[in-house]
């Protein structure tokens, strides 16, 4: 409509029978809009409930491996982090230990590195291996 003063778009905005309703008080000249304030309002409302809707909360998966893990189980563990990487999740990776196992912590380290290894191409590494009581943990995340 173009550049109209305060008390034209008041009177244009009371003829019309809705609100006068500054966009953008900062610019030069400020934007206002002739608008129904309850509808606009409404429509804000509305869109972000679908923002919230349509954006998905990336949750923090978790893997647990013990110590003694086979090949062939660790192949499909990681095969299913992997999945949980391209769904957009952070996945902690947890080595837990039984017993006398503690005894050889490096071990979980060495098996921390096999599986940071084999997520290279995949994952970066967000934390690095933290123990916790029993358990040996590294936080994941795509590389995308």
């Amino acid at each position: 409509m173009g550049i109209v003063s305060r008390a034209e778009a008041l009177k244009l905005a009371e003829e019309a029978g809705v609100d006068l309703v500054e966009i953008s008080p900062n610019a030069d000249p400020p934007v206002a809009k002739i608008v129904d304030w309850g509808k606009y309002q409404y429509q804000k409302m509305k869109e972000q409930q679908k923002n919230r809707k349509n954006s998905k909360q990336a949750e923090l998966k978790q893997m647990r491996f013990g110590l003694k893990i086979g090949s062939g189980d660790l192949d499909i563990k990681l095969r299913k982090i992997r999945s949980f990487l391209e769904a957009g999740h952070k996945v902690r990776i947890q080595i837990f230990y039984r017993g006398r196992e503690m005894a050889h912590k490096e071990l979980g380290y060495e098996l921390i590195d096999r599986i940071v290894a084999l997520l290279d191409e995949d994952a970066i590494l967000e934390q690095k291996p933290q123990m916790a009581g029993r358990n040996l943990s590294i936080v994941v995340r795509s590389k995308k």
